[in-house]
C-alpha cells in the first residue's frame, strides 16, 4: 500500500473506530465502490465515522482561525492516517420529516431557485386589464417620445390632484412660484396667472395637468434629447412619480415610476415576496401552511339521517351536553320541525339556524367559539380537536403564498400554479422556456440548475410527483430519492460522495434507475462510495469491499476486496455465499390458508383509485409495488387509522363507515412499526425500551459499595441528577452547532462520554461498572447475565432478530430505521401475548439488512404468525415476497399511474403474471415456488 499514489487512491491505514480491528484499505478514485457486510459489521464505522468525519475535520481546519473559534474543535477519528481525501458529501438514511412546511420543492432546494427565477424575470400583469405592470424610467419615456415621427409635437405634463378650490389655488400658486405658467384640462391650455386672478375657472371633476415642456421630435438633435430627458425628470418629480405625454392631434399616454397599473399599486417581485416560509411572503390567513383548522361538518354531524332530537349533533350527545338543545325544546312551536326532522331533509335556511343559531338557541358555530375561549380547560381542548380538521385555505387555495403572487407570471404560469404540476411537466416547461437576451443574461444559470435537479428527479422515476407535495405524504422510497436529488442533482466533479443505503424503500425497477445515476455521477469525475447490500448495485460497481465476517465484536475485519466476479468465486464471505446461492433463505414448507380477513372498500386516499382489497388475518401478507404506487397510502393511510378507530370505538363519519369491514373479532390490537424513533428522549436505548434497565439498576443498588454509600436505583440512571454527569446531563456527548453544516457531536469533556459522575463508576457488579455494562453488546450480555432468567428472554429475542451486535445502552439516534423496527419486533417476541391477537404493520423492515439478517427477520415474522398474530409488510425485497402467504401488488406505475390493485394471490401465481413489473423482476430475482 506504500507505493500507491494518493492522487489516484484514497488510502486508509489502521482504522480502529468502534469495532474496526486496525484495518487498512485503498479505494481507487473516480470509481463506484460498494461496501458490504452484515448489519453491525463495521461498514458505517469505516466509511462514515472514520472517513467522512476525517474529511469534515480537515475542512474545518482549512478555515480561518476566526471561523474555527465559533465551530469548536473536532476530535480525530481512531485511525493512523488517511491520504487522498477529497471534499466529501455524505447522504445518510433519513426519517421522513413531519414539518408541515417541508415540500418536495423546499427539500430539493428547487423552491429557492424558483423564487429567484420569478423575482428576476417574472412579469406582473394587472388583474383588471391583463396589461403588463412595469415601472417607467426616464429612459423609457424618452424612448417613447422619440419613437414618434419626426416633427411630432408633444406636451410633457404632470397630474395635479386637488379636492377643493382652495387647495387647487394653493397648488397652482406653488407651481407658478417654481416657474410653471400653464396647465391643461380637457385638451385645452390655460395660463395659471389667469386662473389665480379668477378670469378662468377650472372643474374639479376633470383631470388637471401641469405643463412642464413643449417638445418637437428631432431625432438627429442630441441637444433635443438631453432637454427631453431633463424635462421628463422634472415632470416625474412634480407629479410624484406620474407623468403624461400628450401628442398634439393624437392621444395621451400615462407613465409612472411606481409599480402600478389601472390604479392598483403592486409589490415589486423579490425572493421574500414568493417565499411562503417568511412572514412577508406567507398567506395572511393560513400563515403559509396552505390549510386552516376549521369545523368539519362530517365530524360534527356524522350521521345526517338522524334528527337533532336523535343525536345528530355529535358534541351535544349525552345528558350533560344536551342542554345546548334545550332552547329548541322550550320553543316547540317555532323549532319542532327543526328538532325532529332528519338533518339531511332540512332546508338550507334551517341548517343555517342550526349552525349560526337564532334567538336563545346558540348554534353550533357560536358553541365552538365559546369552547375556543375556554382552552385553559383540557376537556374543551379535546372537544375542539375532535371536531375540527384541516381544510384548504380559502384565501390562497393551498398555494401557501400571498395572494398577489398570482399576478406574477413566467409564460402561462404563476409560481403557485407551476408548483402544482408534475415534475415531468415542469421540466418540459423549463426546457422549452424562451429567454430574451436580457433574460438569459440574468437567469440562464438559474434555469440550468433547475433543469439539472428536475432531470435527476425525473430520471429516478419521480416525474409524477408535484413540487408542492408535502414531504410527510411521500413513501420512504420517494423521500430517499428526493433527498438524493439535493446532492446528486448538481454537476460537481472531483468530489467524494458517500451514500448510505440509497436503495432503501426502492422497488427493483427504481433501483435500476438509481444505479444509472450512480454510474453517471462516477463518470463526471467523482469517487462514489456506497454502503449497500443490493445485488443490482454490486453489478455496476467497479470494486466491492466487505467488512466482517460477523457483526459487532465478531466483525471489523476486511474480509474481501475486489470486483464482483472475484467475489462470486469466493466462499469466505456471507455476501458471496448468498449471491451464489450456496446459502439461501428457506421457504415455508407450505403456504398458510386463510378464512378470516379485513376488507378495505373504495379507498381513495391520495392516488388510490376506489381500491377494494382483502387483507387476510393470521397470515404473513406482503404489499408490494413500485415506489409511489400507493402502498403507504393504502396500509398506513387507510387500513391503520380505520382499524385504530374501530378498536378504540371512535365515532366515524357516515362517508367512511363502510371503508373497513371484516372479522374484527380476530384482532385485539394493532401495531404500526414506522421508521420514526421509538423513544421520546435521545437517551432512550434498548434496555429502557425493553423495560430491563430498572432490574439492572436494582442489581447495582444492591451491591455492598452502593449500600455503604446509600446509593439508590436513581443513582444509576442517566435521567436522574443523582448520578448523571452535570455537564452533559447524562447524554455522554456535547452537540456543537456548525451553522452552515450539520451539527457535530463530541464526547463530553468532563465525563469522557461515560455519562455518569466518577463516584458512581466506582460501583461494580460482577466486575463491571454501569458504563461498561451499557457498552456491552447483546451477545456479551447473553453470557454475562446467563443466570438472570428475567433478562434472558429479551436478550434471546434480540439475538433471534439479528441484533446481537448492538450495545445495551446504544442511543436510538444511532440505530437505523431497520434496527428500530426489529427492536420493536424483539419486544413482542419476548412478550407473552397468548390472549391477544395483534395486527403488525411493518414498513420496509429490510432497510439496511444483509441477506443473512433478512433470513433472521423472515424467521421472526413467521414466529409472530405462528403465535396467532397477523403481519402485513410493505416491502420490495424478493426474499420477503417469496416467504409471504399472500401478496398484494399495487401499480402499475407510480403517482397518477398507480393506485390500483394489479395482483392479489400467492407468490407462485405472481410469477405467472406477464405484464406485471414486480413479476418481471421476481422471475429474474430470488422469488421461488413452494412445492
Amino acid at each position: 500500500m506504500d507505493h500507491l499514489n494518493p492522487r489516484e487512491y484514497l488510502i486508509i491505514r489502521g482504522a480502529r473506530t468502534h469495532n474496526l480491528k486496525n484495518i487498512s484499505v485503498a479505494i481507487p478514485h473516480n470509481q463506484l465502490v460498494v461496501v458490504a457486510g452484515l448489519s453491525g459489521s463495521g461498514k458505517s464505522s469505516l466509511i462514515v465515522d472514520t472517513l467522512f468525519v476525517e474529511a469534515q475535520r480537515r475542512y474545518i481546519e482549512s478555515l480561518s482561525t476566526h471561523a474555527r473559534q465559533f465551530l469548536g474543535k473536532m476530535a480525530k477519528p481512531a485511525v493512523d492516517s488517511i491520504e487522498g481525501v477529497r471534499p466529501a458529501i455524505a447522504i445518510q438514511q433519513g426519517v421522513v420529516h413531519k414539518n408541515p412546511r417541508s415540500t418536495v420543492a423546499t427539500v430539493t432546494e428547487l423552491a429557492d431557485y424558483f423564487y429567484l427565477l420569478y423575482a428576476r424575470i417574472g412579469i406582473t400583469y394587472s388583474p383588471l386589464s391583463g396589461q403588463v405592470v412595469q415601472k417607467d424610467s426616464v429612459t423609457d419615456v424618452v424612448d417613447y417620445l422619440y419613437q414618434q415621427e419626426e416633427g411630432t409635437k408633444l406636451l410633457l405634463l404632470y397630474p395635479i390632484a386637488c379636492s377643493n378650490q382652495e387647495a387647487l389655488l394653493a397648488q397652482l400658486s406653488a407651481a407658478q412660484g417654481k416657474g410653471f405658467t400653464r396647465v391643461m384640462q380637457a385638451d385645452q391650455l390655460f395660463f395659471i396667472e389667469e386662473i389665480l386672478l379668477g378670469t378662468i375657472s377650472l372643474r374639479l371633476d376633470q383631470p388637471l395637468y401641469g405643463l412642464v415642456d413643449r417638445l418637437v421630435v428631432r431625432k438627429q438633435d442630441p441637444h433635443s434629447q438631453r432637454r427631453a430627458a431633463d424635462s421628463v425628470q422634472v415632470a416625474f418629480t412634480e407629479g410624484d412619480g406620474r407623468i403624461a405625454v400628450s401628442v398634439i392631434g393624437g392621444g395621451q399616454r400615462l407613465f409612472s415610476d411606481r409599480f402600478e397599473r389601472d390604479g392598483m399599486l403592486f409589490e415589486l417581485p423579490s425572493v421574500p415576496f414568493f417565499n411562503s416560509n417568511t412572514p412577508y411572503g406567507a398567506c395572511k390567513q393560513c400563515a403559509g401552511l396552505g390549510y386552516v383548522i376549521d369545523l368539519a361538518e362530517e365530524k360534527v354531524i356524522p350521521n345526517s339521517a338522524l334528527s337533532l332530537a336523535e343525536g345528530a349533533v355529535a358534541p351535544w350527545q349525552g345528558p350533560i351536553m344536551r342542554k345546548w338543545l334545550a332552547p329548541l325544546s322550550v320553543q316547540q312551536k317555532t323549532f319542532d320541525l327543526l328538532l325532529h326532522t332528519p338533518y339531511s331533509a332540512l332546508t338550507a335556511d334551517q341548517k343555517e339556524i342550526i349552525w349560526k343559531g337564532k334567538g336563545d338557541f346558540i348554534g353550533i358555530e357560536p358553541f365552538f367559539e365559546f369552547c375556543a375561549k375556554q382552552t385553559d380547560k383540557i376537556h374543551y381542548r379535546v372537544l375542539l380537536s375532535r371536531y375540527r380538521s384541516k381544510k384548504v385555505c380559502p384565501l390562497c387555495q393551498g398555494s401557501c403564498m400571498r395572494v398577489d403572487t398570482k399576478y406574477v407570471r413566467i409564460g402561462p404560469y404563476a409560481l403557485g400554479e407551476l408548483l402544482t404540476l408534475p415534475l415531468q411537466q415542469v421540466l418540459a416547461f423549463c426546457t422549452a422556456l424562451p429567454l430574451t437576451v436580457w433574460q438569459a443574461s440574468v437567469a440562464q444559470r438559474i434555469v440550468t440548475e433547475i433543469k439539472n435537479r428536475l432531470h435527476y428527479l425525473v430520471s429516478v422515476g419521480l416525474g409524477y410527483v408535484t413540487l408542492n407535495r408535502p414531504i410527510d405524504t411521500l413513501s420512504n422510497g420517494e423521500y430517499q430519492r428526493v433527498r438524493l436529488a439535493t446532492a446528486l442533482g448538481s454537476p460537481l466533479c472531483g468530489v467524494l460522495y458517500i451514500l448510505d443505503e440509497p436503495t432503501a424503500g426502492l422497488h427493483p425497477r427504481d433501483i435500476h434507475r438509481l444505479t444509472q445515476q450512480l454510474v453517471h455521477l462516477k463518470e463526471q469525475g467523482n469517487t462514489v462510495i456506497v454502503i449497500e447490500h443490493e445485488a443490482q448495485v454490486m453489478q455496476v460497481a467497479d470494486r466491492i469491499i466487505e467488512i466482517g465476517p460477523e457483526a459487532g465484536i465478531g466483525g471489523g475485519n476486511l474480509v474481501f476486496e475486489g470486483n464482483l466476479s472475484e467475489l462470486l468465486q469466493s466462499e469466505a464471505t456471507h455476501t458471496a455465499r448468498y449471491l451464489k446461492g450456496s446459502e439461501q433463505i428457506p421457504l415455508p414448507k407450505q403456504r398458510r390458508d386463510w378464512c378470516h380477513s379485513l376488507w378495505i372498500k373504495q379507498a381513495r386516499l391520495h392516488n388510490l383509485k376506489d381500491v377494494t382489497v382483502a387483507f387476510p388475518l393470521q397470515l404473513l401478507t406482503v404489499v408490494t409495488g413500485v415506489s409511489g404506487s400507493g402502498k403507504s397510502s393504502l396500509v398506513s393511510g387507510v387500513l391503520y387509522p380505520a382499524l385504530v378507530a374501530h378498536l378504540a370505538g371512535a365515532s366515524r363519519s357516515a362517508g367512511s363507515k363502510d371503508t373497513l369491514v371484516g372479522d374484527f373479532h380476530c384482532i385485539q390490537a394493532v401495531e404500526h412499526m414506522q421508521h420514526h424513533a421509538l423513544g421520546k428522549w435521545a437517551r432512550s436505548n434498548p434496555l429502557t425500551y425493553l423495560g430491563l434497565y430498572d432490574y439492572i439498576r436494582t442489581c447495582f443498588a444492591q451491591t455492598a459499595l452502593a449500600r455503604k454509600r446509600n446509593y439508590q436505583r436513581g443513582h444509576f440512571s442517566f435521567y436522574s441528577a443523582k448520578g448523571q454527569c452535570s455537564s452533559c446531563r447524562g447524554e455522554g456527548i456535547q452537540k456543537i452547532e456548525m451553522q452552515f453544516m450539520a451539527a457535530i457531536e463530541l464526547p463530553c469533556e468532563v465525563c469522557q462520554g461515560n455519562r455518569f459522575k466518577p463516584e458512581i463508576l466506582d460501583v461494580t457488579y460482577c466486575g463491571k461498572n454501569i458504563t461498561q455494562l451499557l457498552h456491552m453488546t447483546v451477545a456479551e450480555a447473553l453470557v454475562f447475565f446467563a443466570d438472570h432468567a428475567c433478562l434472558m428472554q429479551s436478550f434471546k429475542a434480540l439475538q433471534a432478530i439479528g441484533l446481537a451486535y448492538i450495545a445495551l445502552g446504544q442511543s436510538f439516534r444511532s440505530l437505523s430505521a431497520g434496527e428500530r423496527q426489529r427492536l420493536k419486533l424483539a419486544y413482542y417476541l419476548a412478550k407473552e401475548t397468548k390472549d391477544q391477537s395483534i395486527l403488525f404493520i411493518l414498513d420496509e423492515p429490510t432497510t439496511g439488512l444483509h441477506l443473512r439478517d433478512v433470513h433472521l427477520l423472515v424467521m421472526a415474522l413467521h414466529a409472530l404468525v405462528q403465535r396467532g398474530h397477523t403481519v402485513i409488510v410493505m416491502e420490495h425485497h424478493l426474499d420477503i415476497i417469496s416467504n409471504a402467504d399472500w401478496v398484494i401488488d399495487l401499480g402499475p406505475g407510480g403517482g397518477a399511474e398507480g393506485g390500483q390493485v394489479v395482483f392479489t394471490g400467492r407468490p407462485e401465481a405472481l410469477l405467472q403474471e406477464a405484464d406485471n413489473v414486480t413479476a418481471y423482476h421476481a422471475r429474474h430475482g430470488r422469488i421461488h415456488c413452494v412445492d
